[in-house]
């Protein structure tokens, strides 16, 4: 499912299975998550290569691998994220931040994703994926976990979180942190009862609107809504020292509000793809928990259907694309 481009529908194209050279493997896929930064690349909010196939979520199959592979098998089961490739050569690369590369390729956005039968992906950036989890749960882990995963560690060692926005990402580090002895606080639109009530049902210790103020005093916050109004909104519920971590790769912008808000040593920061590291570190935590991830599948020819469900809030949990 191709897109051609912003603002339109995907389209069905037809083409050869790519021939896999150097670190390549070609993978059959089995399942992809249908993720919000997806949105925001079909919505034209940011952009990159056209015409794309995105989609990084995906969990597959090796068929073929390329010359130089040594590390990946034919047959075996691989999950590949939204960080496709690195330069391993500039000084964000050379400092261990590979999520900050100059030269990166994103699956799905630089480089043909997961929306399809078939994907070539480096096999160095290939991530293996826990027998636990079958293809179509752990497609969400591949970035509504990875990257909510790194906005976790972000956050700190506060026992008290506040998530805004209670969707695909959320569910699941809302798992995480209740397994590491936290109080998760979910925030969700006014009118989502069903988003609350799913919260609730996941373990966290209050769910209510974004623009109530929580029963206790925050830690810190993530924010997964794509709304830059929450972040003042945040600001005043994080106490001293706490710090409001804003998870996604695109947000509009942030309204002008009173300093004494941030000041107290309040901090905010961003979130910016993945390491090969958090991938690793974040799929052998999910066995550990283990993490339940919800899921509504589609097919693949569905992808626009799925897409415009998660872009009006009809999706509990996260939407899956299945060939």
């Amino acid at each position: 499912m191709q897109l051609d481009a912003p603002g339109i529908l995907l389209r069905l194209v037809r083409r050869e299975v790519p021939e896999p050279t150097t670190f390549d493997v070609v993978i059959e896929v089995s399942a992809c998550g249908v993720c919000r930064t997806d949105l925001h690349i079909v919505d034209g909010e940011i952009h990159g290569v056209l015409p794309i196939v995105p989609g990084h979520e995906i969990v597959g199959r090796v068929i073929a691998v390329g010359p130089d592979v040594t590390d990946l098998r034919l047959g075996e089961r691989v999950g590949v994220p939204w960080l496709g490739r690195s330069c391993g050569a500039c000084l964000y690369c050379n400092i261990g931040r590979e999520n900050l590369c100059d030269n990166a390729v994103f699956t799905g956005f630089s480089s043909d994703g997961g929306y399809a039968t078939h994907c070539l992906a480096d096999s160095r950036f290939c991530l293996r994926i826990p027998g636990a989890f079958g293809d179509v749960e752990a497609a969400p882990l591949l970035c509504a976990g990875l990257i909510g995963y790194r906005a976790l560690k972000l956050a700190g060692d506060g026992t008290r979180l506040g998530f805004y926005g209670f969707g695909a990402a959320a569910h699941i580090l809302a798992q995480v942190a209740i397994w590491q002895g936290r109080s998760v606080y979910a925030f969700t639109q006014r009118d989502d009862r069903d988003g609350q009530a799913f919260a609730r049902s996941l373990g966290c210790t209050w769910a209510g609107a974004s623009d109530e103020s929580p029963p206790d005093e925050l830690d810190s916050a993530i924010i997964f809504a794509p709304a830059g109004e929450l972040v003042p909104q945040a600001l005043r519920h994080v106490r001293k020292g706490g710090r409001v971590v804003c998870a996604g790769i695109h947000m509009s912008d942030i309204p002008s509000f009173p300093y004494e808000y941030l000041w107290g040593e309040r901090s905010i920061m961003s979130v910016a793809n993945l390491t090969r590291e958090d991938g690793r570190e974040f799929l052998e935590l999910a066995a550990q928990v283990p993490i339940t991830t919800s899921t509504t599948q589609f097919r693949l020819s569905q992808a626009n259907e799925a897409l415009t469900q998660l872009r009006t809030g009809e999706i509990v949990g996260a939407a899956v694309l299945v060939p």
